[in-house]
């Protein structure tokens, strides 16, 4: 798998940072070949169209459609709000590839 591109929205970009640099270990640890960062959701459209996949913090699972059509080649997701809670860097990892995977079988 060529490297991927995964941004993270949520309303400020500090809540899901945290996160992201448990994803990060995660992909280091089992070498996924991924690039993950944060943003806050004002900078979607700008940022989006470079990603492969953008997740949105639950906190700000409304936006889902506006950001869907902000990018509508792009697979945009809500992190399960049972991860997201818990800080899982692992379980979002995976949930990511997989949808990486989905959308490029697409």
């Amino acid at each position: 798998m060529e490297k991927k591109i995964i941004y993270l929205f949520c309303s400020a970009g500090m809540s899901t940072s945290l996160l992201v640099s448990k994803m990060k270990a995660q992909a280091l640890k089992y070498e996924v070949p991924v690039v993950i960062e944060a943003f806050p959701e004002s900078l979607a459209a700008e940022k989006g169209p470079e990603a492969d996949l953008i997740l949105l913090g639950p906190q700000i699972a409304w936006m889902l459609a506006d950001i869907q059509k902000i990018l509508p080649n792009k697979p945009v997701e809500v992190i399960d709000s049972t991860l997201y809670g818990k800080i899982d860097g692992l379980g979002v990892l995976k949930a990511a590839v997989a949808s990486i995977k989905k959308a490029a079988a697409h």
